[in-house]
């Protein structure tokens, strides 16, 4: 018979493959599950999430999702599936290397690149590009994303940072969830929005119905996105997006959400593709972040890349100042505003 846990305990077991079971007694009243699930197993809260999803995390033996209060004597049950084998062979793909040393990279993806194999990409991802590349990578996002902190859509390009070992892993995994490191989000949307500037904080979660899909929904995990016009042209505006929270497809659905969608998104957007765009003009163009080492604040940039600039010329763009000189000044402007 399994011996019994007393109240604030915890107890991990592992098996002879590897799996890791954990059972945990909820010590603090109001705790989400999902942050006391990180806390006890020590794994990141993106990844306890993921668990949570899969249905790997009980409470009482029952199913929780990830905002749910636990109460003083709560059990709480982790089920961490042992490493699966893989074969993710090292691919010989071009790579935007922005800058490397011993704990981090920050890499400029193209868009159409998938960030990590997934059924019907297995080949041909960022993971299989960086395990070319890069040696070294941190373990804790598991064999299929080695070195993954965070994600970006397939046909979304620009700023990535990797983790190469755990320790910068998890520094940086706290900076994204306490939001210590920042993104910025240029976007072409559709329509000419009315207004300069705006914050939009409305909950992300999966859609009610198509659970390919994200919504806002009340009961969603909060999203905050703050948002400047940096230039118009008639049926289109360009904007920078400055990413409070990280949530899965959170510009997107936050633009839908003011009814002018990223020019050229299939899933968010309407069915006609007037720009002829493959996939969404959504390009990460800036990250900032603290050195997990060092402590030294760093800021990189990934100028627009040519499909996004082409999409400028045909939505009307014909301004003689560079781009990039019309990007930063906005960029620098949404960061002094009182809304951001």
């Amino acid at each position: 018979m399994e011996e019994r846990l007393s109240p604030y305990e915890a107890e991990l077991a592992c098996d002879a493959d590897g799996a890791r079971r954990i059972l945990a007694i909820a010590d603090e009243k109001g705790e989400r599950l999902d942050v006391f699930a990180a806390r006890t197993s020590g794994e990141t809260r993106a990844f306890v999430q993921r668990l949570i999803e899969e249905g790997a995390v009980t409470i009482n033996g029952m199913q929780g999702r990830s905002n749910v209060r636990l109460k003083p004597g709560d059990a709480v049950e982790i089920h961490i599936k042992a490493p699966v084998p893989t074969e993710i062979l090292p691919e010989d793909i071009p790579l935007s290397i922005v800058y490397e040393d011993s704990d981090i990279a920050v890499i400029d993806k193209p868009k159409g690149m998938v960030v990590h194999p997934a059924p019907g990409n297995e080949r041909g991802t960022l993971v299989n590009a960086i395990l070319y590349h890069i040696k070294d990578l941190s373990g804790i996002g598991g064999a299929l994303r080695p070195g993954i902190v965070h994600r970006i859509d397939k046909m979304t390009s620009g700023l990535i940072v990797i983790a190469k070992n755990d320790f910068a892993h998890r520094a940086l995994a706290e900076q994204m969830k306490t939001h210590a490191a920042g993104r910025i989000y240029i976007a072409l949307v559709d329509g000419n929005i009315k207004e300069e500037m705006g914050t939009v904080d409305a909950p992300v979660g999966r859609h009610p119905t198509d659970r390919k899909r994200m919504a806002v929904v009340p009961d969603g995990r909060e999203a905050v996105t703050h948002w400047r016009v940096l230039e118009r042209y008639g049926m289109y505006t360009l904007l920078a997006a400055r990413l409070e929270t990280g949530r899965t497809h959170q510009v997107r659905v936050h633009m839908a959400h003011l009814k002018h969608p990223v020019s050229g998104d299939a899933v968010y957007g309407p069915e006609k593709n007037r720009l002829g765009l493959d996939g969404q003009a959504l390009h990460a163009f800036q990250l900032m972040l603290t050195h997990p080492r060092t402590g030294e604040r760093m800021k990189f940039q990934a100028p627009l890349p040519s499909y996004f600039q082409a999409a400028l010329l045909k939505a009307g763009r014909r301004d003689e100042r560079p781009i990039l000189e019309a990007i930063e000044e906005g960029v620098e402007r949404l960061f002094h505003d009182g809304n951001a």
